[in-house]
């Protein structure tokens, strides 16, 4: 195996870190969506307990924020939906360059969010605010895109490096 890729085995307790920090977040962003929700629809029925005009918008934007950054920990788990019908029909060193051609594409996937998702926080983001919160702007809305860039640019990277390994593993051992 390369040296350089042995040096990627070091760094393997920062994906650790950032898949744990990634869980947690989206555990909070959970607990506050339902509990903002609870609240809302609480506050419809009960005379005493409010109904704030945010909720709706804070509700829907913490939950573009789960998703984007849940499908970003998908790829840590290998979880996302994947063709995997023909593997057994293949030749394994096919099998190999096409999941490095998929970790190849969705890390462009990665750069292009990061880069176009910023662009799109900063410009139509920073041009508008929420309605029933004036005060906030919609950057919070549009910054979900960039932050799972990053996320899945980290997994992706760890990914890709698993399948690199894997091919120079099977090239030793022959």
């Amino acid at each position: 195996m390369p040296a350089i890729l042995k040096s990627f085995e070091k760094i393997k307790p920062l994906y650790d870190i950032v898949y744990k920090v990634t869980l947690i977040i989206c555990k909070l962003l959970l607990i506050a969506d339902i509990a903002i929700t609870t609240m809302a629809v609480c506050g419809r029925y009960i005379p005493f307990i409010p109904d704030p005009a945010w909720s709706e918008q804070v509700v829907l934007t913490l939950m573009s924020y789960m998703a984007v950054l849940s499908a970003a920990l998908a790829i840590r788990n290998g979880s996302h939906i994947r063709m995997t019908s023909f593997d057994a029909y293949l030749p394994k060193a096919l099998i190999h360059f096409l999941d490095i051609l998929a970790d190849l594409a969705v890390l462009a996937l990665a750069l292009i969010m990061i880069v176009v998702g910023w662009q799109y926080a900063q410009t139509i983001g920073g041009r508008g605010a929420y309605e029933s919160m004036p005060w906030l702007s919609r950057f919070w809305m549009y910054f979900p895109i960039p932050l799972a860039g990053v996320a899945m640019l980290v997994f992706e990277l760890e990914a890709l490096y698993n399948h690199v390994k894997l091919v120079f593993e099977k090239e030793g051992e022959a």
